[in-house]
């Protein structure tokens, strides 16, 4: 039965990518930024590690991934609400270009300072180019349409993010990591190109009010919609999935028998991956708001188990699938949630600071990781901390229904 049900989800997607040729094009230029963006990753961590660096600074660059996003969503939310999307596209993915490349000079700990800067520039600019990306997308289409470009979506980010992170290791481990940047590079040249013959026919009117006044019109139309505060909220707990510290020290502490560092990084992650992908392609038909909440128990279990093998090698590989297979569902229904009780006037303002906070928690669950191994808590009770997380955060989705009135996606 599940074969043809995923089979319906697929031609479902098709239909809709057919039918929407800006989206197509959209879909394939996030396939290609985002694996980019993450690429190269595995890189930087096998270079962290091969000098032997203390565990709080892959904590540390695993955390700045996420707040260069932080640090600029307010802006980026008014520059958006402003500026044309294509502009700003090539402007960042330029910037991508620029700092890949210049990763290939860090070669000792004495450039570590340029390190952190490069990581800080490169995502913060990825961090942009997905919010302008995904404050187009309600612009496009609506209803349950914006419901399945989200999956897709999702499906494309949680697969770039995992299987980038998995072909990087490969390709780190056979050719190093001057040619992995490299590579990273030559896929952002190909965004470039692909973003210069969008064709966006959707107008931006330019707002007259200063940018203090727009971000600050934002943050009381956010804390004035309580709705939409809590969805914020409730999408960030999500967040928490994004524990790749958590993985490289598990590779360094229990692996490196078995398998190369590099190589480890990337077989973890390409088993999330595998998770992260075929479970909307399930889930997405299933999912309302009535079994959200189950979404989260069963994350939340599932990061417990990977807690409990994280020592197995093997066992950790099979169970990180599990770890991704509600993940991409979890992502898509609650970022579509909030769009849908979003004002159109206000969804790049809304998404940047819903980036902002989804970006914080992912950035304090790395620091969180590193502050935990620091004051002794094993890998396995880390795990444990982040998957109960997922089960308070159903008590506070059950709380969220109770107080609100929440439309159904696609519903009226």
């Amino acid at each position: 039965m599940s074969f043809y049900v995923t089979l319906a989800v697929m031609k479902r997607y098709w239909n809709l990518l057919s039918n929407e040729p800006l989206l197509a094009k959209l879909s394939l230029i996030q396939l290609i930024a985002y694996f980019g963006a993450w690429f190269s990753n595995v890189a930087i961590y096998t270079l962290l590690i091969q000098l032997n660096v203390d565990p709080s600074v892959i904590a540390l660059v695993a955390a700045l991934h996420f707040f260069a996003g932080v640090l600029q969503a307010p802006l980026s939310g008014v520059i958006i609400d402003r500026v044309s999307p294509k502009k700003l596209m090539i402007i960042l993915t330029g910037t991508e270009i620029i700092a890949t490349l210049s990763l290939i000079g860090v070669r000792d700990i004495s450039y570590l300072w340029i390190l952190y800067i490069l990581v800080f520039v490169r995502m913060g600019a990825a961090s942009f180019q997905f919010t302008v990306e995904m404050s187009l997308l309600p612009k496009i289409i609506q209803g349950k349409a914006l419901q399945y470009a989200n999956e897709m979506h999702s499906i494309i980010w949680s697969f770039s993010y995992t299987a980038g992170m998995a072909l990087g290791g490969l390709l780190v481990y056979y050719v190093g990591t001057t040619v992995a940047f490299l590579v990273d590079a030559t896929l952002f040249i190909i965004v470039l190109m692909l973003v210069s013959t969008l064709k966006i026919d959707i107008k931006s009117e330019k707002p007259r009010e200063r940018f203090v006044v727009m971000m600050g019109d934002a943050l009381r139309y956010i804390w004035g919609n309580k709705i939409v505060f809590h969805l914020i909220l409730l999408h960030a707990v999500v967040g928490l999935t994004a524990f790749d510290a958590l993985v490289v020290l598990s590779v360094e502490k229990y692996y490196l028998e078995v398998v190369a560092v590099s190589l480890g990084i990337g077989l973890v992650h390409a088993m999330r991956a595998v998770g992260l992908t075929i479970g909307p392609m399930i889930l997405g038909i299933w999912i309302n708001l009535k079994r959200l909440g189950y979404l989260f128990v069963v994350e939340g279990l599932a990061i417990i188990a990977w807690g409990v093998v994280i020592e197995h090698f093997y066992l950790s590989l099979i169970v990180a699938v599990l770890v991704g297979f509600v993940t991409s569902t979890l992502w898509s229904y609650t970022f579509t949630l909030l769009q849908q009780h979003t004002h159109e006037e206000y969804y790049g303002r809304v998404i940047a600071y819903n980036d902002m906070v989804f970006l914080m928690v992912g950035g304090g669950a790395s620091l969180l990781i590193g502050l935990l191994v620091k004051i002794g808590l094993t890998l396995s009770g880390i795990a444990f901390v982040l998957g109960g997380s997922f089960i308070i955060a159903t008590i506070y989705y059950a709380w969220i229904r109770g107080q609100y009135e929440l439309k159904e996606v696609g519903g009226e």
